[in-house]
């Protein structure tokens, strides 16, 4: 006898808007769409002001869409504040030496919380209130040491948003065979840990890691993100339109417009239908 699944409901969650042009008309039209749920908002990129804001501002009320806060440390992104550190020719460290950093317990939890806080009010001036949630570029909110700048941040100026932790609800095998999203799973320990001693929410479980190097096919990857991911679990996309902007910037090019075309089609409203879930 066959079993029907629970329904569930998720967030679909588009990073980065905010780092081009491209990428902010693609995540725009998905929302119009019905296919988006959530974007945090890179309050450090080039291509976010006043009209950039208004427009998402514009399309997420109607089916409401969260917007969040992508807090941005590193390369080749710079700081809000002027005397953040460490730098690497005035822009944040590359990934890797943050992380060195971070691991090595050699950054300044303080100073942290301060360029958040100004992330956070920046973003406050653009949109009227302060982030629905609250994510890192390159999963930099799970680090050490930035996970308390950035947990006692929130709960300083915006105690009702919740934060973004990248645990997975899979089997041990499953853990075992994605490098990638093992680390997330042992960074996130900590991160949940920290959360719940602040009194701050987070998601339930994460899905949407894999390795964008190797071009893997986001089709085929969406029913496995989907399989296991309980109710208000995360599911983090990378959508946009490739333009010169975004080609200086970031590495992850190509690859954003084959999410979007998926996310766009027919083939992928089929999937949330045949596995019961739905946009929260």
């Amino acid at each position: 006898m066959s079993v029907t699944p629970v329904p569930r409901r998720i967030w679909l969650c588009a990073d980065d808007y905010g780092i081009a042009p491209g990428v902010n008309r693609a995540i725009r039209q998905l929302i119009s769409q019905a296919r988006l749920n959530a974007t945090s908002v890179m309050i450090v990129g080039h291509a976010i002001g006043r009209d950039e804001a208004q427009a998402l501002v514009g399309v997420a009320a109607a089916p409401r869409c969260a917007i969040g806060l992508h807090v941005t440390l590193t390369a080749p992104f710079h700081p809000v504040t002027t005397g953040f550190r460490p730098l690497d020719g005035g822009a944040f460290l590359p990934l890797s030496g943050m992380l060195r950093r971070a691991s090595a317990r050699r950054l300044d939890s303080e100073m942290i919380e301060t360029e958040i806080i100004a992330q956070i009010a920046a973003f406050t001036e653009l949109f009227g209130r302060p982030p629905d949630y609250f994510d890192g570029h390159q999963h930099v909110q799970l680090f050490p040491q930035v996970r308390d700048g950035l947990l006692s941040a929130v709960r300083r100026r915006a105690p009702h948003a919740w934060v973004r932790q990248c645990g997975r609800a899979t089997t041990f095998k499953k853990r075992l065979a994605q490098p990638k999203a093992l680390l997330l799973d042992v960074l996130s320990v900590g991160f949940r840990e920290r959360a719940r001693r602040s009194g701050i929410a987070f998601n339930s479980a994460f899905a949407g890691a894999y390795d964008f190097t190797r071009q893997g096919d986001f089709s085929r990857l969406m029913p496995g993100f989907l399989d296991g991911l309980p109710d208000g679990g995360v599911v983090m996309c990378h959508p946009g339109f490739v333009d010169d902007t975004l080609k200086a910037l970031d590495p992850l090019t190509d690859q954003r417009e084959r999410e979007y075309d998926y996310l766009a089609s027919d083939g992928f409203a089929a999937l949330l239908a045949s596995r019961h879930v739905t946009l929260a």
